[in-house]
Protein backbone atom coordinates (compact mmCIF):
# COMPACT_ATOMS: atom_id res chain seq x y z
CA UNK A 1 0.00 0.00 0.00
CA UNK A 2 1.30 3.46 -0.88
CA UNK A 3 2.27 5.66 2.04
CA UNK A 4 2.04 9.44 2.08
CA UNK A 5 3.99 12.18 3.87
CA UNK A 6 2.45 13.33 7.13
CA UNK A 7 3.92 16.83 7.20
CA UNK A 8 1.69 18.37 4.47
CA UNK A 9 -1.36 17.02 6.28
CA UNK A 10 -0.20 18.59 9.55
CA UNK A 11 0.35 21.94 7.82
CA UNK A 12 -3.14 21.80 6.33
CA UNK A 13 -4.65 20.76 9.67
CA UNK A 14 -2.98 23.71 11.38
CA UNK A 15 -4.31 26.06 8.70
CA UNK A 16 -7.87 24.77 9.08
CA UNK A 17 -7.81 25.00 12.85
CA UNK A 18 -6.34 28.50 12.82
CA UNK A 19 -9.06 29.62 10.41
CA UNK A 20 -11.67 28.17 12.80
CA UNK A 21 -10.33 30.27 15.68
CA UNK A 22 -8.73 27.45 17.68
CA UNK A 23 -6.25 28.92 20.16
CA UNK A 24 -3.42 26.43 19.60
CA UNK A 25 -3.85 25.12 16.04
CA UNK A 26 -0.36 23.69 15.60
CA UNK A 27 -0.34 21.90 18.94
CA UNK A 28 -3.83 20.52 18.39
CA UNK A 29 -2.97 19.24 14.91
CA UNK A 30 0.08 17.43 16.27
CA UNK A 31 -1.81 16.03 19.26
CA UNK A 32 -4.55 14.64 17.03
CA UNK A 33 -1.98 12.97 14.75
CA UNK A 34 -0.09 11.58 17.72
CA UNK A 35 -3.36 10.21 19.12
CA UNK A 36 -4.08 8.37 15.87
CA UNK A 37 -0.55 7.00 15.58
CA UNK A 38 -0.35 6.15 19.31
CA UNK A 39 2.97 7.94 19.73
CA UNK A 40 4.06 10.91 21.87
CA UNK A 41 3.68 14.20 19.95
CA UNK A 42 7.44 14.70 20.09
CA UNK A 43 7.92 11.43 18.20
CA UNK A 44 5.87 12.40 15.14
CA UNK A 45 9.08 13.31 13.34
CA UNK A 46 9.95 9.60 13.46
CA UNK A 47 6.81 8.81 11.46
CA UNK A 48 7.26 10.87 8.28
CA UNK A 49 5.14 8.55 6.10
CA UNK A 50 1.71 7.18 6.97
CA UNK A 51 -1.02 5.10 5.39
CA UNK A 52 -3.88 6.86 3.58
CA UNK A 53 -6.22 5.68 6.33
CA UNK A 54 -4.35 7.82 8.86
CA UNK A 55 -4.68 10.91 6.69
CA UNK A 56 -8.41 10.27 6.27
CA UNK A 57 -8.92 9.83 10.00
CA UNK A 58 -6.83 12.90 10.78
CA UNK A 59 -8.91 14.94 8.35
CA UNK A 60 -12.11 13.78 10.05
CA UNK A 61 -10.82 14.68 13.52
CA UNK A 62 -9.59 18.07 12.34
CA UNK A 63 -13.00 18.77 10.81
CA UNK A 64 -14.64 18.07 14.18
CA UNK A 65 -12.07 20.15 16.05
CA UNK A 66 -12.72 23.00 13.62
CA UNK A 67 -16.34 23.03 14.84
CA UNK A 68 -14.81 23.64 18.30
CA UNK A 69 -15.41 20.21 19.73
CA UNK A 70 -12.83 20.06 22.56
CA UNK A 71 -9.57 18.33 21.72
CA UNK A 72 -9.99 16.15 24.80
CA UNK A 73 -13.38 14.88 23.59
CA UNK A 74 -11.73 13.76 20.37
CA UNK A 75 -8.81 12.00 22.05
CA UNK A 76 -10.90 10.84 25.03
CA UNK A 77 -8.37 11.94 27.61
CA UNK A 78 -6.91 14.81 29.58
CA UNK A 79 -3.81 14.99 31.74
CA UNK A 80 -3.09 16.54 35.12
CA UNK A 81 0.24 16.40 36.95
CA UNK A 82 1.29 13.06 35.48
CA UNK A 83 -2.12 11.40 35.64
CA UNK A 84 -4.12 10.43 32.54
CA UNK A 85 -7.87 10.97 32.85
CA UNK A 86 -10.73 9.75 30.68
CA UNK A 87 -13.05 12.63 29.81
CA UNK A 88 -15.98 13.24 27.49
CA UNK A 89 -19.47 14.74 27.33
CA UNK A 90 -20.92 15.42 30.76
CA UNK A 91 -17.73 16.15 32.70
CA UNK A 92 -15.57 19.24 33.07
CA UNK A 93 -12.21 19.02 31.29
CA UNK A 94 -9.26 19.73 33.65
CA UNK A 95 -7.18 22.75 32.62
CA UNK A 96 -3.36 22.99 32.71
CA UNK A 97 -3.61 25.95 35.10
CA UNK A 98 -4.90 23.61 37.80
CA UNK A 99 -1.50 21.91 37.94
CA UNK A 100 -0.28 24.93 39.95
CA UNK A 101 -2.85 24.09 42.63
CA UNK A 102 -1.75 20.45 42.65
CA UNK A 103 1.87 21.49 43.07
CA UNK A 104 0.95 23.75 45.98
CA UNK A 105 -1.17 21.03 47.58
CA UNK A 106 1.61 18.44 47.44
CA UNK A 107 4.01 20.92 49.03
CA UNK A 108 1.46 21.64 51.77
CA UNK A 109 1.33 17.91 52.58
CA UNK A 110 5.07 17.58 53.14
CA UNK A 111 5.75 16.22 56.59
CA UNK A 112 2.21 14.92 57.07
CA UNK A 113 1.95 11.17 57.70
CA UNK A 114 -1.04 9.40 56.15
CA UNK A 115 -2.76 12.72 55.47
CA UNK A 116 -6.50 12.94 54.98
CA UNK A 117 -7.38 14.90 51.85
CA UNK A 118 -10.77 16.04 50.57
CA UNK A 119 -11.42 17.11 46.97
CA UNK A 120 -14.67 19.06 46.65
CA UNK A 121 -16.42 19.29 43.24
CA UNK A 122 -14.14 16.54 41.97
CA UNK A 123 -15.62 16.25 38.44
CA UNK A 124 -13.44 13.73 36.61
CA UNK A 125 -11.54 13.07 39.84
CA UNK A 126 -8.57 15.08 38.58
CA UNK A 127 -7.35 16.69 41.81
CA UNK A 128 -8.08 13.69 44.02
CA UNK A 129 -6.38 11.21 41.70
CA UNK A 130 -3.36 13.43 41.09
CA UNK A 131 -2.78 13.79 44.83
CA UNK A 132 -3.36 10.07 45.46
CA UNK A 133 -0.87 9.23 42.69
CA UNK A 134 1.88 11.32 44.24
CA UNK A 135 0.97 10.58 47.88
CA UNK A 136 0.12 6.87 48.03
CA UNK A 137 -0.03 7.10 51.84
CA UNK A 138 -2.87 9.64 51.72
CA UNK A 139 -6.52 8.85 52.42
CA UNK A 140 -8.26 10.83 49.69
CA UNK A 141 -11.98 11.58 49.62
CA UNK A 142 -13.69 13.12 46.58
CA UNK A 143 -17.18 14.65 46.45
CA UNK A 144 -19.32 15.21 43.33
CA UNK A 145 -23.06 15.84 43.04
CA UNK A 146 -23.61 15.33 39.31
CA UNK A 147 -24.24 11.64 38.49
CA UNK A 148 -22.66 11.83 35.03
CA UNK A 149 -19.50 13.49 36.31
CA UNK A 150 -19.40 10.99 39.17
CA UNK A 151 -19.48 8.11 36.68
CA UNK A 152 -16.41 9.59 34.94
CA UNK A 153 -14.69 9.93 38.32
CA UNK A 154 -15.45 6.26 39.11
CA UNK A 155 -14.07 5.20 35.75
CA UNK A 156 -10.87 7.15 36.34
CA UNK A 157 -10.59 5.98 39.94
CA UNK A 158 -10.91 2.35 38.85
CA UNK A 159 -8.26 2.86 36.15
CA UNK A 160 -5.80 4.50 38.56
CA UNK A 161 -6.40 1.78 41.14
CA UNK A 162 -5.76 -0.90 38.51
CA UNK A 163 -2.52 0.92 37.63
CA UNK A 164 -1.37 0.60 41.23
CA UNK A 165 -2.40 3.91 42.82
CA UNK A 166 -4.03 3.95 46.24
CA UNK A 167 -7.82 3.89 45.73
CA UNK A 168 -9.70 7.09 46.52
CA UNK A 169 -13.07 7.24 48.28
CA UNK A 170 -15.84 8.73 46.13
CA UNK A 171 -18.90 10.40 47.64
CA UNK A 172 -22.09 11.41 45.85
CA UNK A 173 -22.92 14.67 47.58
CA UNK A 174 -23.57 18.40 47.28
CA UNK A 175 -20.79 20.53 48.76
CA UNK A 176 -23.31 23.33 49.42
CA UNK A 177 -25.57 21.08 51.54
CA UNK A 178 -25.41 21.22 55.35
CA UNK A 179 -23.70 18.26 57.00
CA UNK A 180 -21.84 16.94 53.97
CA UNK A 181 -18.89 14.77 55.13
CA UNK A 182 -19.76 15.54 58.76
CA UNK A 183 -17.94 12.38 59.85
CA UNK A 184 -14.67 14.07 58.80
CA UNK A 185 -15.18 17.26 60.81
CA UNK A 186 -11.86 18.45 62.25
CA UNK A 187 -9.95 15.48 60.81
CA UNK A 188 -8.76 16.69 57.39
CA UNK A 189 -5.21 17.79 56.56
CA UNK A 190 -6.00 19.32 53.18
CA UNK A 191 -9.10 20.50 51.34
CA UNK A 192 -8.81 21.27 47.63
CA UNK A 193 -11.55 22.52 45.34
CA UNK A 194 -11.92 23.49 41.69
CA UNK A 195 -15.56 24.61 41.81
CA UNK A 196 -17.81 26.25 39.22
CA UNK A 197 -16.66 29.86 39.48
CA UNK A 198 -17.21 31.74 36.22
CA UNK A 199 -19.69 34.65 36.67
CA UNK A 200 -22.89 33.89 34.77
CA UNK A 201 -22.63 36.80 32.31
CA UNK A 202 -19.09 35.96 31.22
CA UNK A 203 -18.59 35.07 27.56
CA UNK A 204 -16.63 31.83 27.21
CA UNK A 205 -15.14 29.95 24.27
CA UNK A 206 -17.36 27.54 22.28
CA UNK A 207 -15.46 24.56 23.71
CA UNK A 208 -16.71 25.61 27.15
CA UNK A 209 -20.11 27.05 26.27
CA UNK A 210 -21.18 24.12 24.10
CA UNK A 211 -19.43 21.16 25.69
CA UNK A 212 -18.49 21.64 29.36
CA UNK A 213 -21.46 21.10 31.72
CA UNK A 214 -22.84 24.53 32.55
CA UNK A 215 -23.21 23.64 36.23
CA UNK A 216 -19.49 22.82 36.38
CA UNK A 217 -18.47 26.18 34.88
CA UNK A 218 -20.74 28.99 36.06
CA UNK A 219 -21.05 29.98 39.71
CA UNK A 220 -23.85 32.51 39.88
CA UNK A 221 -23.98 36.24 39.19
CA UNK A 222 -20.61 36.92 40.82
CA UNK A 223 -19.19 33.42 40.39
CA UNK A 224 -19.04 32.83 44.15
CA UNK A 225 -22.25 30.88 44.81
CA UNK A 226 -20.37 27.61 45.39
CA UNK A 227 -17.16 29.09 46.76
CA UNK A 228 -18.93 30.72 49.72
CA UNK A 229 -20.25 27.44 51.20
CA UNK A 230 -17.00 25.67 50.26
CA UNK A 231 -15.07 28.11 52.47
CA UNK A 232 -17.39 27.33 55.39
CA UNK A 233 -17.15 23.59 54.71
CA UNK A 234 -13.36 23.69 54.59
CA UNK A 235 -13.25 25.54 57.92
CA UNK A 236 -15.39 22.76 59.42
CA UNK A 237 -13.44 19.85 57.95
CA UNK A 238 -9.87 20.98 58.59
CA UNK A 239 -7.87 19.91 61.61
CA UNK A 240 -5.66 22.51 63.32
CA UNK A 241 -2.78 23.27 60.96
CA UNK A 242 -4.65 21.90 57.95
CA UNK A 243 -4.72 23.74 54.64
CA UNK A 244 -7.32 24.68 52.02
CA UNK A 245 -6.81 25.67 48.36
CA UNK A 246 -9.62 26.91 46.12
CA UNK A 247 -9.31 27.68 42.42
CA UNK A 248 -11.25 30.73 41.23
CA UNK A 249 -11.94 33.12 38.37
CA UNK A 250 -9.30 35.69 37.49
CA UNK A 251 -11.74 38.39 38.68
CA UNK A 252 -11.71 36.89 42.20
CA UNK A 253 -8.14 37.79 43.14
CA UNK A 254 -9.34 39.80 46.12
CA UNK A 255 -12.77 38.29 46.77
CA UNK A 256 -11.76 34.69 47.56
CA UNK A 257 -8.85 35.51 49.90
CA UNK A 258 -11.26 37.93 51.62
CA UNK A 259 -13.85 35.16 52.03
CA UNK A 260 -11.21 32.91 53.57
CA UNK A 261 -10.12 35.70 55.90
CA UNK A 262 -13.66 36.18 57.21
CA UNK A 263 -13.55 32.76 58.90
CA UNK A 264 -12.07 33.22 62.37
CA UNK A 265 -10.58 29.72 62.37
CA UNK A 266 -8.68 30.34 59.12
CA UNK A 267 -5.48 32.34 58.83
CA UNK A 268 -2.79 33.16 56.27
CA UNK A 269 -5.29 33.78 53.46
CA UNK A 270 -3.04 34.07 50.42
CA UNK A 271 -3.67 34.75 46.70
CA UNK A 272 -1.77 32.79 44.05
CA UNK A 273 -1.27 33.65 40.37
CA UNK A 274 -0.89 31.49 37.28
CA UNK A 275 2.05 31.61 34.89
CA UNK A 276 0.40 34.48 32.98
CA UNK A 277 0.20 36.53 36.17
CA UNK A 278 -3.57 36.17 36.59
CA UNK A 279 -5.17 35.41 39.97
CA UNK A 280 -5.82 31.66 39.91
CA UNK A 281 -6.33 30.18 43.40
CA UNK A 282 -6.33 31.13 47.07
CA UNK A 283 -5.13 29.26 50.15
CA UNK A 284 -5.46 29.44 53.92
CA UNK A 285 -4.55 27.46 57.04
CA UNK A 286 -6.67 26.29 59.99
CA UNK A 287 -5.59 27.86 63.27
CA UNK A 288 -4.96 26.00 66.50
Amino acid sequence: MNRHPLRPALIEAERRLAAAGVDSPRADAHLLAAHLLRVPPGKLVLTPMVEPRVLDELGALVAKRATRVPLQHLTGEAHLWGVDLAVGPGVFIPRPETELLVEWALNALRGAERPVVVDLCTGSGALALSIAHHRPDAVVHAVEKDPTALSWARRNADARSAAGDTPIRLHHGDVTAPGVLSDLDGAVDLVVCNPPYVPDATEVQPEVADHDPRAAVFGGADGLDVIRPVVALAARLLKPGGHVAIEHDDTHGEAVPALLATRKVLTDATPHHDLAGRPRFATARRTG
